[in-house]
């Protein structure tokens, strides 16, 4: 196999007339530039120099070849300088927003891979709930941003991710041993987080018109901002919950031993999305975050659907 080594010490001796004057330009030793050569010829079947005195005449096959040689490494350094380009390019610092269940989807994760796909990037997360995103994406505050949909703002890409689904969680084994109902939802003890959204969280609205939908109303008996701790609540038995299966697919094993879970009857789903400025206006290192956040969501959303 041909070499880029093989070809530049090829090139050098064209140049130079002579394996020492190669080696002297390359900072190679005289016997490797030779050892090269010598490897390039019996590649390819032909001799590319002879002997004159102490110098080196080319061939005709060399002399055939050294325009190739010449082609390939120059394609070389164009494709290393390109590389350093867009490596140089993708710095500076993406905000990206997240409301606060989906760092189960991306948090860490997405931090990971952004750093080690571009290490000159800065990454800030923010955001406590979709609405709340949505809200600095319209204020410019936010390049891009993970949130629930729907998103009623022309001016923002939307692109879906994933599709989630709601599903019902006690540590009491007799109230998962079905789906749930609308007016099973009205009368249990349940816990449910975003209290200081839930005027405007997708969720809370979505589940409250599945109950009002049976002319019921829906009463949790507690309230708490973030889904951890209403999972903690639901494992002592108190209250239960509703969350994504998404959240407890990343959960996995860590999940409170004496929770089950059961669907929603009629079941209910939340579409994510990934919403930025139109990529015109979208920095290269936010169109990377954007790139690998929206990668990530489609790979949990492939695993659920298995």
């Amino acid at each position: 196999m041909t070499t880029l080594h093989q070809l530049r010490c090829f090139l050098a001796a064209v140049e130079h007339g002579s394996f020492t004057g190669a080696a002297a330009a390359l900072g190679y030793a005289q016997p490797s530039v030779s050892e090269q050569v010598r490897l390039l010829e019996q590649h390819l079947g032909a001799p590319l120099f002879r002997r004159a005195g102490r110098g080196l005449v080319p061939t005709e096959e060399a002399k055939a070849l050294r325009p190739h040689a010449a082609a390939a490494l120059a394609a070389v350094d164009d494709a290393t300088r390109a590389v350093a380009s867009v490596r140089q390019a993708l710095t500076g610092t993406v905000r990206f927003g997240l409301f606060r269940t989906s760092r189960f989807y991306l948090g860490a994760e997405l931090v990971a891979d952004v750093l080690a796909r571009h290490p000159g990037v800065r990454v800030e997360l923010a955001g406590q709930n979709s609405a709340e995103v949505l809200t600095q994406m319209r204020r410019g505050g936010l390049e891009a941003a993970l949130i629930a949909l729907p998103v009623a703002d022309e001016g923002l890409a939307v692109q879906p991710v994933m599709r989630d689904e709601l599903i019902y969680l006690s540590a009491h084994p007799e109230r998962v041993r079905r789906p749930v109902t609308p007016a099973d939802l009205a009368a249990a003890p349940l816990v449910l987080p975003d209290v200081s959204w839930r005027e405007e969280d997708s969720t809370r609205r979505m589940i409250a018109h599945s109950v009002q939908s049976a002319g019921l109303s829906l009463r949790p008996r507690v309230e708490v901002e973030d889904t951890e701790t209403a999972l903690e609540i639901a494992a002592t038995g108190l209250a239960d919950t509703i969350t994504w299966r998404g959240v407890l697919h990343k959960l996995a094993d860590r999940l409170p031993p004496q929770l089950g879970w059961v669907r929603l009857r009629p079941r209910l789903y939340e579409t994510f999305a990934i919403v930025h400025r139109p990529a015109d206006q979208l920095s290269l290192a936010s169109r990377a975050v954007v790139e690998i956040a929206a990668a990530r969501m489609r790979a949990l959303d492939a695993a659920l659907r298995r």
